[in-house]
């Protein structure tokens, strides 16, 4: 194309660019500027692949379940394009490393699943003066913007202040269709390349939103507050994948109630699935944990299990959150372990 040409080409082959998160989003991102021939590429995800992440990451199989996301994608990345150099960064970003990572490269990619990490990823952006290309998904709709581009206005500007806590579900909570984050994820690759080579128009000051069910486009501007750009600390926030839910197999879990007095075993799946199969204890869903604390004693060690795994560590992470210290969940979740007998706590 000789909107690209020798010289963009070269351009690409110079550019360091970060991916935060190597999920529905970033599994797409990663894989089109590797093609694309960027020279180097960071990926930082501290995440284990889940079976329930297969419908919309697309860059993992089912023999890869337990793996290293962001060390499984390398593998693969390097395969796709062995000149691209993949530097892989198997943690979470926070306020302790942040600033240190994303000064290794030109332009971020922020394809994370919490609001606490992508006004995180922003401040650190804005005070490195890094171009943020961010991309949000919701069950049929996404959205992609650039941030911080040329002086330009940052997440801030469109989006001041974080929801709380409990008001940012994400993908394993409420559910995305799959294909999604493969449309939004390669918007957002396109935008990088745009950037890199300095053709077309990038998406600073206009949020692009789309909604699949209809295909319908929106795009909508907003301008810089200069206040935003003047950041010189990053916040201290707590996120939730910092808190570790520790795991345990199915074979601990036989041992653990068989051995260990004052356990609480706990489905933490909807009636209906409850009383379609389980193994056992008490039900409380995710989606009534809010009115359901007191049920749960803090002083007791609490084994967590659902269908894949992923409803129980984040029901673990917010007991974790609300002061709970034994907390476990049931890695896998029952769909691996099908036809097991219904198990009971020691007495």
């Amino acid at each position: 194309m000789p909107e690209v040409g020798q010289d963009g080409q070269e351009k690409l082959k110079a550019a360091k660019v970060l991916v935060i998160g190597a999920g529905g989003l970033g599994c797409p991102v990663l894989q089109y500027l590797t093609a694309s021939g960027v020279g180097e590429i960071g990926i930082a995800d501290g995440d284990v692949i889940d079976i329930s992440n297969l419908q919309r990451q697309v860059l993992y199989t089912e023999q890869e379940i337990g793996q290293w996301k962001a060390e499984t994608a390398a593998g693969k990345l390097t395969l796709l394009n062995p000149n691209v150099k993949i530097n892989v960064h198997p943690f979470f970003i926070d306020s302790s490393n942040a600033l240190d990572l994303i000064s290794g490269y030109d332009i971020v990619v922020d394809g994370s699943d919490n609001f606490a990490t992508r006004y995180l990823v922003n401040d650190a952006c804005v005070m490195l003066d890094k171009p943020m290309v961010s991309g949000a998904i919701y069950k049929f709709e996404g959205q992609v913007s650039v941030f911080n581009y040329k002086d330009g206005p940052t997440y801030r500007c469109i989006f001041p202040e974080p929801p709380g806590a409990n008001e940012s579900p994400n993908c394993a909570d409420i559910g995305v269709i799959a294909a999604l984050p493969g449309i939004i994820g390669t918007i957002q690759a396109n935008e990088v390349i745009k950037i890199i080579t300095g053709i077309g128009e990038v998406l600073s000051g206009r949020l692009l939103v789309i909604d699949t069910l209809s295909m319908h486009t929106h795009t909508f501007n907003f301008k810089l507050i200069e206040a935003n750009k003047h950041i010189t600390q990053l916040p201290i926030v707590s996120l939730n994948c910092d808190i570790a839910v520790r795991s345990i197999d199915y074979k601990q879990l036989q041992q653990m109630l068989s051995t260990t007095k004052d356990i609480q075993l706990v489905d933490v799946r909807e009636l209906d699935e409850h009383e379609a199969g389980n193994i056992g204890g008490a039900n409380i869903p995710l989606s009534a944990i809010d009115s359901s604390y007191h049920l749960l004693d803090p002083n007791k060690t609490i084994i967590l299990y659902c269908a894949s795994g992923t409803r129980s560590s984040r029901f673990g992470k917010l007991l974790l959150e609300h002061g709970f210290k034994n907390v476990f969940s049931l890695s896998g979740g029952i769909r691996q372990h099908s036809g097991v007998p219904t198990l009971r706590p020691h007495s």
